[in-house]
């Protein structure tokens, strides 16, 4: 009997040892979160109600999923390289070493008219050789690009079509936290996907996003190949293109974000009337409050964004705007955060007038501000100052777009003889067209990134400069 006993105790013990080395070695933690936070205690409450199932199951999704399916379309982005093999050049001759290869990228888009006009996200197609489109009843197109907005992330393609099935735009500026939204797109290459979330929150801006800061965030899922895809109301409403995810395996774990549509429409309607986008400025520069800058500014007040100095000549200038006043709406939309106010310039245009609502020593005043536009900047990492150009001085270069030299006290770009009156065309193989574009560009490159700049000479030729 105590035989017996020793053996069922030793197999207890042996049990215990083999389940937790499983654990210990077998079972792998699941990581969730991105950064290191303090464990906070989770609270479940103990009661039982069916009022959020019953509020779930009252929620229709199918019209707005009707709606969305046939105006996404699934986007195949082709681009072929040439290299140069030296192994192959030595050993089989000149001419025997260069190959050509293809790299295929997919992603989605968003149909917002009859007659073939798609939205996307520029990281989508960009470097494309070949666009290709295919619909939601498998019919293929191939698109041509009308234009790109990487500050915004945003392209718009054309597809030579009509009658498209198409989304009309929503109001993002109308969302509301907690609202239901829905994610379209193609997924892993599957096609005409759709899952469901709400918003949970706008505004955001991302660590390591170099230009959109005014995301909206939701938890519909999100995976490669929904970028460029359409964020839908229950209405079937467009209010954002689905653009990124948070994420440590590079597949969804819960945040997902779409540039609103507010910025995307005005950026369509910039590529389609000016060929480029209309960049509005207020003039005015500060920074957004918080309890850290309360403090030091001696103030009450840790939301809304913080004027420290008016630009001359500026719309806020001629409106009375002074340093030390604090805006807290544009349109009567709240401004709480630096992004809240990028973000709604971005959907603005210079001539805009909008309603500016401020405070001044505690008492709440509003004035209409004319917005202006930035047509002159000096990039003092590079040492020049830049003008935009018109459509009747791109037509007498015979180019496209450009952004033209006034000033350069650059001397490594002088001594290699360049000018003012030159033109720079690209950036790292971005075409620029306005100042904004080139500061961006070069402010917002990595460390240790390679800068190619290519412009045209007074002599109407290409040159090229290599920057480290």
């Amino acid at each position: 009997m105590k035989k017996i006993l020793t053996i069922i105790l030793f197999s207890a013990i042996g049990g215990v040892f083999t389940l937790g080395a499983y654990k210990l070695f077998v079972e792998k933690p699941q990581i969730v979160i991105e950064k290191t936070e303090k464990p906070l205690l989770t609270t479940v409450p103990t009661n039982f109600t069916s009022a959020i199932s019953a509020s779930i199951e009252n929620t229709d999704f199918t019209v707005a999923a009707e709606k969305s399916l046939n105006s996404v379309v699934h986007v195949k982005n082709t681009s072929f390289k040439t290299i140069l093999d030296p192994y192959a050049e030595f050993f089989y001759g000149q001419g025997n070493g260069i190959k050509k290869y293809s790299q295929i990228g997919m992603g989605s888009g968003v149909i917002i008219s009859s007659d073939g006009y798609i939205v996307t996200n520029n990281h989508v197609i960009k470097n494309a050789t070949e666009i290709e489109v295919t619909l939601n009843n498998k019919k293929v197109y191939k698109a041509k690009l009308i234009g790109t907005d990487p500050m915004n992330d945003i392209a718009l393609l054309k597809v030579d079509a009509k009658n498209l099935p198409y989304i009309t735009f929503g109001d993002s500026n109308s969302l509301k936290v907690g609202e239901w939204v829905l994610a379209v797109g193609n997924p892993y290459n599957l096609t005409s996907t759709v899952t469901a979330g709400i918003v949970s929150a706008k505004g955001r801006d991302l660590d390591g996003n170099k230009n959109i800061d005014s995301f909206i965030q939701t938890d519909a899922a999100v995976n490669p190949g929904n970028s460029g895809g359409a964020l839908v109301n229950t209405r079937g409403e467009l209010i954002g293109i689905n653009t990124a995810i948070s994420s440590r395996t590079g597949s969804f774990i819960g945040y997902s974000f779409a540039v609103p549509s507010n910025i995307a429409k005005k950026v369509v309607e910039d590529i389609m009337e000016y060929g480029n986008v209309q960049k509005a400025v207020l003039g005015v520069f500060g920074g957004e409050l918080n309890n850290e800058a309360a403090k030091n500014l001696d103030i009450n007040y840790t939301e809304g964004y913080y004027i420290s100095g008016v630009t001359d000549n500026s719309g806020a200038k001629k409106a009375g705007l002074k340093a030390k006043d604090i805006i807290i709406r544009l349109d009567n939309v709240k401004i709480s955060t630096f992004a809240d106010l990028k973000g709604f310039l971005r959907t603005k245009r210079p001539n805009d007038v909008v309603a500016v609502t401020f405070l001044r020593d505690g008492v709440e005043k509003t004035v209409n501000v004319s917005l202006t536009k930035n047509l002159k900047e000096t990039v003092s990492t590079l040492g020049l100052t830049l003008k935009n150009l018109n459509k009747s001085e791109l037509k007498k270069l015979d180019i496209s777009n450009g952004v033209k030299i006034e000033a350069i006290s650059n001397r490594e770009l002088s001594h290699y003889g360049v000018k003012k009156g030159y033109v720079i065309i690209s950036i790292n193989n971005e075409n620029v067209t306005s100042v904004d574009e080139v500061s961006d560009l070069i402010e917002n490159r990595q460390n240790g990134e390679v800068l190619r700049i290519e412009m045209l000479n007074l002599n109407g030729e290409l040159e090229r400069y290599i920057f480290r």
